[in-house]
């Protein structure tokens, strides 16, 4: 190893050292993403606060684009050092290849975050949505009934009300006009 940077100049040593170093970290890092010891994010200390940065699913200065910078910068001027004769041209393209890496780093994310889809459920999302009365709903709110309600694709059975003033049958449609607590206020559906 001592021989093949034997032969080279500084420049060509500095890009090398931070393309290797970057390599191994950018190594590391992906194996502790894929085996979930992610840690660049949730940041842990021994007082009580959330150093995140808020919500936001990507950070400027972060480590991850540290490394994905020195990424780019490291093989860009070790690819390019034969071919860019003037150090500050090389550095400048080298800088903006690095900058390039943060910038893909951020597209592959952003597009990553639009296939997480929250699918949890809400009772307030059944407001305004048509369910199927299986056990029917006593009139006046005297008491309780039985409905299956479909929310972002997934079939929920909840408890029922209503303010009409008839009973309300099994097997009839209703829609939802509000919510007590975690029991649906619902009101026929003429058809």
């Amino acid at each position: 190893m001592k021989e093949f940077f034997a032969n080279m100049d500084g420049t060509q040593q500095f890009y090398w050292y931070i393309a290797i170093g970057a390599s191994v970290i950018f190594i590391i890092q992906t194996i502790m993403t894929f085996v979930g010891a992610d840690a660049d994010t949730g940041v842990d200390a021994d007082f009580d606060g959330n150093l995140d940065g808020g919500d936001s699913p990507f950070q400027l200065f972060s480590l991850r684009n540290l490394i994905n910078f020195l990424l780019g910068f490291g093989w860009a001027g070790v690819s390019l050092y034969n071919v860019i004769e003037s150090n500050v041209l090389l550095a400048i393209v080298a800088f903006l290849v690095g900058v390039l890496f943060i910038a893909f780093f951020f597209f592959i994310m952003r597009a990553l975050l639009k296939l997480s889809e929250d699918n949890s459920f809400k009772i307030e999302d059944t407001i305004g949505k048509t369910a199927d009365v299986y056990l029917s709903i006593p009139a006046a709110k005297k008491g309780k009934g039985k409905v299956f309600i479909s929310v972002r694709g997934s079939t929920h059975e909840l408890s029922a009300i209503t303010n009409s003033v008839d009973e309300i049958k099994n097997g009839s449609l209703v829609k939802v006009v509000g919510i007590e607590g975690d029991i649906l206020i619902v009101t026929p559906l003429t058809l």
